[in-house]
């Protein structure tokens, strides 16, 4: 199990900065952009609804089962959404990422990319990982066809895996990337980061 201790990545496009309370007025701003709350597939949180969702989180952390952060777009210097690793597995080692959203006028671009590569490789190359783990809402359509294009392999779905905010049971699509993968797609998204950030 590795340690859960607060950590920050970055590169020249994103820097995952450790989640905080300090970080909820931003979030409710990117969260604003596109009403996120509305999508029922999505863990953004409504109005009013992020001091709280941001110390769940922190609790999780606390719990030793995730580490989640906030993600700042470099160029412009915004937090724009967040991310995180969780269900750490320890032998083999193994974790997923995910509970990731991003204000509307970001998605699509190149900040998926960017947090992705940055989380695959700490998983991989300090973490030791011989998978890592994407799961989404069978209904998120866009979020299936943006962990495609990551290189990420569709393992199937658990029916009636987890409860949506609004209550509802949802599938999981379930994907992964394991470690002999990892060069080539780390490969892959360099130049696909190269590409979408122009």
């Amino acid at each position: 199990m590795p340690s859960l201790a607060p950590f920050r990545l970055e590169d020249d496009y994103v820097a995952l900065e450790p989640l905080s309370p300090g970080h909820a007025p931003a979030l409710e701003s990117a969260a604003a952009d596109g009403e996120l709350w509305k999508l029922w597939f999505t863990s953004a949180p409504a109005p009013g609804e992020t001091a709280a969702y941001i110390a769940k989180a922190l609790d999780g952390q606390a719990a030793g089962q995730m580490l989640p952060f906030a993600v700042r777009e470099k160029r412009t210097g915004e937090i724009i959404g967040t991310t995180r690793f969780y269900d750490f597995v320890s032998e083999p080692p193994r974790v997923a990422i995910g509970y990731t959203w991003y204000a509307k006028r970001w998605q699509k671009s190149h900040v998926n990319t960017a947090c992705k590569r940055l989380l695959f490789k700490h998983a991989f190359e300090t973490l030791g990982c011989v998978a890592v783990e994407l799961h989404t809402d069978h209904r998120n359509l866009d979020s299936q066809r943006a962990i495609e294009r990551l290189g990420a392999q569709r393992e199937g779905v658990l029916r009636n895996h987890k409860r949506r905010p609004d209550g509802s049971l949802r599938h999981t699509v379930c994907f992964s990337v394991i470690d002999s993968e990892w060069p080539d797609i780390s490969r892959w998204l360099a130049l696909r980061l190269q590409r979408l950030a122009g």
